[in-house]
């Protein structure tokens, strides 16, 4: 009689991500991750620097970016270009952004009026589907901190 052997789902899911970010100055860090990535992080006045808000903002972008590139590039190329603006200003009394708005620059005068309608609905249902920090923001995902100390 054959032996079964089951396989637990995380021991054949890929490892998760390592992110941390790491002081490097006066208002100034170095955010990585365990796959080889950097970004410069700081507060306004540091030159050369993302602040914690402007990435929030970037990676929102990026999101709408990367999950609506298959139904583009499907229909428009692979060549197809691109620009994602995200803006919004903080609420400094309560440091939240209320609210972000974002708009996708697209060339899409190569297709009539009707395609262009039905790429588009094709487009947000993908963003809405599958942009997990979209998502995220509208869910308003719970937050956890802990602290690890040296004494």
């Amino acid at each position: 009689m054959a032996e079964q052997t089951s396989v637990s789902p995380a021991a054949t899911a890929p490892a998760q991500t390592e992110l941390w970010v790491e002081r490097t100055g006066v208002r100034r860090y170095t955010g990585r991750s365990s796959r080889g990535a950097e970004v410069l992080i700081g507060s306004e006045s540091v030159p050369g620097v993302f602040t914690p808000g402007e990435l929030l903002k970037v990676a929102l972008a990026a999101c709408t970016g990367m999950s609506s590139d298959f139904p583009l590039s499907n229909r428009l190329g692979d060549g197809y270009d691109v620009t994602i603006r995200v803006s919004g200003a903080a609420d400094r009394e309560n440091e939240v952004y209320p609210e972000l708005d974002e708009v996708v620059e697209l060339d899409l005068s190569e297709l009539d009026e009707a395609g262009r309608e039905r790429l588009l609905v094709t487009v947000q249902r993908a963003i809405d589907k599958v942009c997990t920090v979209g998502r995220t923001l509208q869910a308003g995902t719970k937050v956890t901190l802990s602290f690890q100390v040296e004494s």
